[in-house]
């Protein structure tokens, strides 16, 4: 299967898609991933969920100006809808999903 480009995968149709930016050296991206599988396993057929290592993904996090991480990017139909940069707790990711699924 061919990898898809960035913007195919946040244009999924029919769901919002939530792009985590991550490193392997950031101590609170660790930290954030059990919320993201928890968030991902929730919406599950309701959400997409990407995770984009900036180390591996210069084009995608400079595009989107990423400046430190955890970075996390909301789109809907395509669209950035909201944005927010360092961990934060679960419920807190989940109120913000709810008003676009």
């Amino acid at each position: 299967m061919p990898k898809k480009s960035f913007q195919e995968l946040i244009n999924s149709p029919g769901m919002p898609v939530l792009v985590d930016f991550y490193a392997d050296w950031c101590g609170p991206c660790k930290a954030m991933n059990p919320v993201i599988e928890q968030v991902a396993s929730q919406y599950n057929g309701k959400l997409k969920v990407v995770k984009v290592n900036i180390d591996n993904n210069h084009s995608a996090a400079s595009q989107f100006r990423v400046q430190g991480v955890p970075t996390f990017i909301l789109f809907s139909k395509g669209q950035q809808v909201w944005r927010q940069s360092g961990a934060m707790p679960a419920q807190q990711l989940t109120q913000v999903i709810q008003q676009y699924v």
